[in-house]
């Protein structure tokens, strides 16, 4: 096809087919950034789904948690969006967690329409047993480039996220 650059693979890294297309518009998948960070997502996730089984929580309520611990009281919506979770999926992971004692919900006193999430005590009290482990391994992980660099990264994707992407 039109602009449509093919070539043959006659050196190692092609394993599996020798032809590939669309070379010249695409960075190799070593070096493509949505790629790393899945692949950066999931060892972080080896890494750290130990200590949440340990503590019997999933990755998703974990989060949650953490997000709701961040505000005083937090509504259902804005977590989904910080936790970067579906809206469904908030709804059962807020049910589960509130079975456990861990969070409650209350009518919003400013808007009566309004459901905001807090922390119970027993949710801080997890928080607090869980949150030294958590803070150990990801200080370990930012060893492994350093803090400033660690810093940089976490810049640079806040940049990323904040950009006008039209």
């Amino acid at each position: 096809g039109k602009g449509i650059v093919w070539f043959a693979c006659l050196r190692s890294p092609c394993i599996g087919s020798v032809m590939t297309k669309n070379v010249a518009q695409y960075e190799p998948t070593s070096r493509s950034l949505p790629i790393s960070l899945l692949q950066t997502r999931e060892l972080i996730r080896e890494v750290v789904r130990p200590m949440l089984m340990r503590h019997r929580i999933t990755e998703q309520q974990w989060r949650v948690l953490r997000v709701i611990s961040e505000d005083v009281r937090i509504d259902a919506s804005t977590v989904a969006a910080r936790a970067c979770l579906l809206a469904p999926s908030v709804t059962r992971i807020v049910r589960a967690l509130a079975e456990r004692g861990f969070i409650s919900s209350v009518r919003d006193v400013s808007d009566k329409r309004r459901t905001v999430l807090q922390l119970t005590g027993a949710g801080e009290a997890f928080i607090e047993k869980v949150s030294p482990e958590s803070v150990e391994i990801f200080a370990k992980l930012r060893q492994t480039v350093g803090s400033e660099r660690w810093e940089q990264l976490a810049t640079l994707l806040s940049d990323i996220q904040a950009a006008d992407t039209d």
